[in-house]
């Protein structure tokens, strides 16, 4: 082997000459090609040149895949990054990638690289799923969103995101992580498709619009000519999540653009992940009069929440509005969603499904029969038994922890102005004894529940109150263009003016308008179809409620009204129950109420009211209760009675205060009445029974308030507890 730099000749196999110690050029031992001094392998064959050393690694495997392409860019940062000083600006962007990253990992996708100051993201390597283009099109919407509010943080309204989201087949790159994972002409196409999205908004393609618009509402963006495509493509604009992952749980009825409450909304998700990623409870307390918004926040993180990857174990429960409450309603609610129970299951299925699901939660059999029978008492399920407060407490509590120890775990309490005191001491408690667990707590309140419980949640450490403040002009403006964008602007004002910020109004009004002829559908959205110029819009919101009832036939009406005296929620067979006319009669009628948007049906599979009816709005059956006269009242709420204990049995159960409230209501209401002794016998028994129960499940106020209403029914002395 001849030495390039001295010429003398070396013998094979030498690394350096034998002359003047200069690396020699290597021949390849398989092919004979000559390679340079310190190559290891060939660059003919790719043979080892020396004998010891290791094969060359293999070329990365590749494979055509599904995945979804996010590709996100910022506007206005170059304008920003000229006004503020260098140091400033990195810290910015650290920032906004590290959020950026964020969103998109909570959303099951995979950060493979960021240029500049723009993103891209995969979704469907290393790990497929069914949702994935949804899940990229949420992600999209979070980023435009986050971006802007950090635009509002930095005094710089101009900084916006702008995305686009495409899906189809790619290389991919088995075993890569970040750079490199995805390659073809899928990723130019999503980098085209943001380049001509406008700021602050989402562009999808066909296959991410097809895939993900049972859950996410878009609007035609119309073609667009885009670099190295030979046609326009059609895009559409993502505008809103507007169900569940896959479209479960959509509204079928009306439902107004999400205005107005985007910080409230952005704090309670920021304080749920700090829950779950700080493994500690916190209380959110959202107040507001009727109208306002409250359960609507609370569906829009419902909805975000749902979409994410992490899973979570989302409960609801809703506290009646019977007498002063039902003891631990809500609570009991949330149990039975959790094991699968519906409303009117019998005991002994009942008792099963709750052991088949304790039998997933808890690990240690032991500890799982001493829940079980403590819950079983909350549910009514068992034999009642004398526990102490505190041993019902620790049971209910230790169910929640040892859930939230899977996965972070949010519990949802509507209409707490109607809780029993027993229901807000057991929140109480789950705060300050559970505060290492990631516990989400949220209520939802009308202001009446600070008149009532001045101190609730105040002394708390992880406590946040939302009060929710009205809507202004420009929001009210936004949701009434969103509902009705043939709107004339005189009749729009007008409804606006009325409204005074409350939400609920406007859409009330809206509904009127439909129930009236003069609106129509088009599209997503609704046109006037007659002369708005001479409408009459009720001043309050209680009025437009009454007029819209007062729009009904004869037949809508009597329904609505026996509806309203069963409660928020109902069945069809109780419905048909109490008015004596058979199921299927019923039916069409129920349908044009739910078509109205006045009933809703509950779909979620989670709840235990699945299947039943619902009034959209608690102040809609709040109304139409009231309208009725003393005499129907009476008669209503005893037919009512009557059906509950022929359905759930007289006894202690969980319905019986239920029970004893209709009874007690149907007395009040004609007093002097023929039969108002019998009555009042049969509401001071019924009374007696729900203190029972009440005291059987430590809530001994709650059971002391039944026992003085019962004994204030008859001449005897007070019952004993």
């Amino acid at each position: 082997m001849t030495c390039s730099a001295c010429g003398a000749e070396n013998r094979a196999g030498r690394k350096f000459c034998s002359n003047c110690g200069s690396p020699l050029a290597r021949a390849c031992p398989s092919c004979g090609a000559a390679n340079e001094p310190g190559d290891r392998f060939c660059g003919e064959c790719g043979s080892p040149l020396d004998a010891e050393a290791p094969p060359p690694p293999a070329a990365p495997e590749a494979e055509r895949r599904l995945v979804s392409v996010l590709f996100g860019d910022l506007v206005g940062f170059t304008t920003l990054s000229e006004e503020r000083d260098p140091e400033e600006v990195r810290e910015l962007l650290s920032h906004y990638f590290e959020t950026a990253r964020r969103v998109i990992e909570r959303y099951g996708g995979t950060v493979e690289k960021f240029i500049g100051d723009a993103v891209m993201a995969v979704w469907g390597t290393p790990v497929a799923r069914e949702d994935d283009a949804e899940r990229a099109a949420r992600a999209g919407l979070e980023l435009v969103e986050v971006v802007a509010a950090l635009g509002g943080e930095l005094g710089a309204p101009e900084l916006a995101m702008r995305v686009g989201v495409v899906t189809g087949e790619a290389a991919v790159t088995v075993g890569a992580e970040g750079q490199g994972m995805v390659a073809g002409d899928l990723v130019n196409t999503a980098a085209r498709v943001q380049s001509v999205a406008a700021p602050g908004t989402v562009l999808v393609g066909e296959r991410t619009r097809r895939a993900s618009e049972a859950a996410i509402s878009y609007a035609d963006a119309g073609e667009h000519t885009l670099k190295g495509k030979s046609e326009p493509v059609a895009l559409w604009r993502a505008e809103r999540v507007t169900a569940f992952r896959g479209g479960e749980n959509r509204a079928v009825g009306l439902e107004s653009p999400f205005v107005g409450r985007e910080g409230e909304l952005r704090l309670v998700k920021d304080l749920f992940h700090a829950t779950s990623d700080e493994r500690r409870a916190r209380l959110v307390s959202i107040v507001g009069i009727a109208g306002i918004g409250k359960t609507r926040l609370s569906w829009e993180l419902e909805k975000y929440i749902d979409g994410l990857l992490e899973d979570v174990y989302w409960h609801r429960g809703r506290c009646l509005a019977y007498g002063e409450g039902v003891a631990y309603w809500a609570l009991a609610e949330m149990v039975r969603m959790r094991a699968g129970i519906t409303e009117q299951e019998g005991p002994e299925a009942a008792a099963g499904k709750l052991r088949d699901s304790l039998g997933t939660t808890f690990a240690d059999d032991e500890e799982r029969a001493w829940v079980e029978q403590r819950l079983a008492q909350l549910l009514g399920v068992a034999e009642q038994e004398s526990f102490t407060r505190d041993d019902l407490f620790g049971a209910w509590r230790l169910f929640f922890e040892r859930l939230a120890e899977q996965g972070p775990t949010v519990l949802l309490f509507e209409d707490l102005q109607w809780a029993d005191p027993a229901l807000l001491d057991f929140v109480d408690y789950l705060l300050d004894w559970s505060r290492g667990h990631a516990l989400f707590v949220v209520t939802l309140a009308r202001p009446e529940l600070a008149e009532k419980h001045p101190a609730w949640g105040g002394t708390k450490r992880d406590f946040t109150s939302l009060t929710l403040e009205p809507l202004s002009d420009e929001a009210m403006d936004a949701l009434l263009v969103g509902l009705v964008p043939g709107l004339p602007d005189e009749v729009r004002a007008r409804i606006r003016d009325r409204a005074e910020g409350v939400p609920l109004y406007a859409v009330e009004t809206v509904r009127m308008l439909l129930d009236r002829g003069l609106l129509q559908p088009d599209g997503d959205g609704y046109v006037a179809t007659g002369d708005l110029g001479s409408l009459e819009v009720p001043e309050t919101l209680h009025a437009l409620i009454a007029a819209r009832l007062d729009d009904l036939d004869a037949s809508e009406r009597r329904v609505i009204e026996d509806a309203a005296v069963l409660g928020k929620t109902f069945t069809r067979a109780g419905l048909a129950a109490l008015t004596a006319t058979p199921e299927e009669e019923l039916e069409p009628i129920l349908a044009t109420l739910v078509r109205k948007d006045l009933l809703t049906v509950q779909s979620d599979p989670r709840s235990p009211e699945r299947g039943n009816y619902g009034f959209l709005q608690a102040l809609v059956q709040r109304i139409a209760h009231d309208t009725l006269s003393r005499k129907e009242r009476k008669a209503r709420h005893l037919a009512a009675a009557r059906y509950l204990e022929d359905t759930w049995g007289a006894e202690e159960t969980e319905i019986v205060e239920v029970i004893a409230s209709h009874y007690l209501d149907a007395y009040r209401a004609d007093p002097g009445a023929a039969d108002a002794d019998e009555l009042r016998t049969t509401a001071r028994d019924a009374l007696a029974r729900a203190g029972r129960r009440a005291y059987s499940l430590g809530a001994h106020e709650q059971a002391q308030r039944y026992f003085e209403h019962a004994a204030d029914l008859t001449d005897a002395p007070a019952l004993e507890a």
